[in-house]
């Protein structure tokens, strides 16, 4: 592949943002005190190396293979469960007790970092996304972009349901 030099910088950037992500999910993981957000923090992390994995290999002109998007599309699924299974039950706790749903306030703003940085690496796709003439590459970018909103999804579903994230 024959990257012009900005499309170089904005794979470079992206690459330094997923090895950001990695990072953070996996440091996070461990603060964490809720076994249920560390478990999504892993998750989160190991999707978070693909996209790097991706990205490394465009740098290296090869095209990488989109087939584990498919599997990756139900694990979101499942994580989505996950995070959003114990949300009515958790709602009912609070509202019968007349309390706010349990968490601690550094779970609280793990969730909130992750998901201003699910927000920030999201924008930087749909830039990058315009700027590439490859098809082929724009099609890849598109995936891993779709991904990463579907991490703020899983987070923000997690969030709703520990009553971290009120929407009114």
């Amino acid at each position: 592949m024959n990257f012009t030099t900005k499309e170089r910088y904005l794979l470079e950037d992206q690459k330094n943002q997923e090895k950001l992500c990695v990072q953070k999910y996996s440091s996070y993981a461990q603060l964490a005190s809720d076994p249920q957000l560390k478990s999504i923090f892993q998750q989160l992390a190991q999707k978070e190396q693909e996209h790097y994995n991706t990205i490394d290999q465009l740098l290296k002109g090869q095209m990488p293979s989109m087939g584990q998007g498919s599997q990756g599309g139900g694990q979101n699924q499942q994580m989505q469960m996950q995070s959003g299974g114990q949300q009515q039950s958790g709602q009912q706790t609070g509202q019968q007790t007349g309390q706010q749903t349990s968490f601690t306030n550094s779970d609280k703003d793990l969730c909130n970092d992750m998901l201003v940085t699910e927000k920030y690496v999201s924008s930087i796709y749909d830039t990058s996304i315009f700027e590439f003439r490859d098809p082929q590459v724009r099609n890849i970018l598109n995936h891993v972009q779709k991904e990463e909103q579907q991490h703020g999804e899983t987070l923000f579903k997690y969030m709703e349901s520990k009553g971290m994230y009120n929407v009114k």
